[in-house]
């Protein structure tokens, strides 16, 4: 008989009581917390082979989330599986406009817009370009960021990417009072990369001119061509926006493209560095396995 509180499923039920079982049993648990899809299709062999455990692990699991047997177990599955194929359903009707299905008008709608601005950002003008980027950021003996407003997250969020295996950064986007002072230590052998959109702030233009003025290449990121940063810049990464919802979706993807082609193209020291700092977050407790 099963012991799931009602408002529940097995999913949340095992994330609940999982890190009270034994090691075994809580390591089949997070097996099954990510391939929960598969559940219904597998056997009790099947399920120990894949999750790497015996089989008497998996029945000891069984009888301690309060089943009787595998196959009432795997009925839970079913019946999650079946609700979200159910509320699937609703969301592309939602897709195609239906107002009866406003739960989840909002996200179909912000999701939708979003892909529809990565698939109109990804174009030949901005793989040539990313191509000349992200030369110049490989090159560069310090990458410098920057970014204002909501656009600080952004470029905060890249500094901490790269800075996994790529010490040589600085970020400009904390304090803009001494921000000038920065640039103007800038060496001709750095990059700044600006984060550009409209509206405009006169503070990051005149960055943007100073950086100029100093020979240091400039890589924009931004969502028009006709950005007032655009003349002082070297390269020019354009995003599609959104028309109707603001969203960083598709400039959120064009940083972590350029993080994983830099960690390619340092892949010697790079994959060393990482291997190092999990070890020593690990060795810390900062992170456990």
């Amino acid at each position: 008989m099963s012991e799931i509180q009602e408002g529940s499923n097995i999913l949340e039920e095992i994330i609940l009581v999982k890190d009270k079982l034994p090691n075994k049993q809580r390591h089949l648990c997070d097996y099954i917390l990510e391939n929960h899809a598969d559940m219904g299709l597998l056997t009790v062999k099947e399920l120990a082979h894949n999750a790497k455990v015996g089989t008497t692990t998996v029945l000891r699991l069984v009888k301690a989330l309060g089943y009787d047997n595998f196959f009432d177990l795997k009925k839970e599955f079913y019946e999650i599986q079946k609700d979200y194929s159910d509320k699937w359903e609703s969301v592309q009707k939602s897709f195609g406009g239906n107002d009866e299905d406003e739960d989840y008008k909002m996200l179909s709608n912000i999701w939708t817009e979003g892909i529809q601005s990565l698939n109109k950002s990804l174009n030949s003008q901005l793989i040539e370009n990313f191509k000349e980027a992200m030369d110049l950021i490989a090159n560069a003996e310090r990458i410098n960021l920057l970014g204002l407003r909501p656009y600080k997250a952004i470029a905060i969020y890249l500094e901490l990417l790269i800075e996994e295996f790529h010490s040589k950064t600085r970020q400009l986007s904390h304090d803009s009072e001494s921000m000038f002072d920065r640039i103007l230590q800038f060496n001709q052998d750095e990059v700044l990369i600006v984060l550009g959109f409209a509206p405009y702030q006169p503070r990051i233009i005149d960055a943007a001119r100073v950086a100029h003025g100093k020979g240091v290449p400039i890589i924009l990121i931004t969502d028009y061509l006709s950005c007032p940063i655009a003349p002082f810049s070297t390269v020019i990464l354009k995003m599609e926006m959104g028309e109707k919802y603001f969203s960083v979706m598709p400039i959120i993807a064009l940083v972590e493209a350029m993080v994983v082609e830099l960690g390619k193209r340092n892949s010697d020291t790079s994959i060393e560095k990482i291997q190092d700092l999990v070890t020593t977050l690990k060795e810390n407790k900062i992170i456990i396995e």
